[in-house]
């Protein structure tokens, strides 16, 4: 999936609001999405402490202790710690996500001048003019392309015995093209897989956990059902194609007895 752009800062970077860019980095890879390198400061050195113990917490994934001493902090109006609390929120690492409550940290933090929760905000706002967009991935997208155009590949209609060389021409030509799109279709969806690939970058960056979690269960599901389909359907063709060879077959030495024996 493309990488996400909902934003969040190391907990472990400390300094003022305009450190140094040599301290941005990229982090939290689970969902897949950039964090925008801002810098934020410790509002207040009495808590300095108690935010650096949150943050490592927080590295090590200890997130019920993290969330204990971020809320702590975020309750005594730290700004970073309202943003990262706010973060755990949004990501469903304080125990379910909660965009409201993430939401209203972010207002807060962002009231006083950290970056990384205003533009949070941007995003919570473009997820609700996207909407749509959104919930196509997770329960609209059908994969027509998939299995149409080049890759639509109808049933050649095979008769249950052919007794002329024509025929028997045309039913082999009609079966060898099916089996090529057949080919070219699945090689192609096995190419397009996983379909979370398909996403644009611009929605998949919106996506919050459960939303990526439930677009990616929903796609593979697609897929699957698009494979099946096509799978079970060559194998009726193939049927059909064994069967009226078997009676074609049997037609020709049959016939091929017939003039043998009268031509003696």
């Amino acid at each position: 999936m493309p990488a996400l752009s909902f934003l969040r800062l190391s907990p472990a970077v400390k300094g003022g609001y305009d450190a140094p860019s040599s301290a941005c980095h990229f982090l939290r890879m689970p969902m897949k999405r950039f964090l925008l390198c801002l810098s934020l400061t410790i509002a207040s050195t009495a808590y300095a402490g108690e935010l650096e113990d949150a943050n490592a917490l927080f590295e090590k994934k200890d997130y019920a202790g993290a969330l204990k001493l971020y809320t702590k902090l975020a309750n005594a109006g730290n700004p970073q710690a309202q943003q990262q609390l706010g973060q755990m929120y949004w990501y469903g690492e304080a125990g379910t996500v909660d965009e409201a409550a993430a939401k209203a940290l972010f207002e807060k933090s962002a009231a006083k001048g950290n970056k990384v929760a205003a533009q949070s905000l941007v995003v919570m706002e473009e997820r609700v003019t996207k909407r749509a967009e959104i919930d196509y991935w997770i329960k609209g997208y059908d994969g027509a392309e998939l299995q149409s155009g080049e890759y639509r590949c109808p049933s050649p209609r095979i008769p249950a015995v052919s007794k002329v060389n024509d025929e028997i021409d045309r039913v082999n030509k009609l079966v060898t093209g099916w089996q090529d799109c057949y080919n070219k279709m699945v090689t192609n969806l096995n190419a397009q897989s996983p379909l979370t690939k398909k996403i644009p970058a611009d929605i998949a960056k919106l996506m919050n956990k459960q939303e990526a979690d439930a677009s990616a269960a929903y796609l593979e599901q697609v897929r699957q059902n698009i494979a099946e389909g096509a799978k079970v359907n060559s194998k009726m063709i193939l049927a059909d194609f064994a069967a009226w060879r078997n009676a074609t077959e049997a037609f020709i030495n049959q016939h091929n007895a017939v003039v043998k024996k009268a031509s003696n």
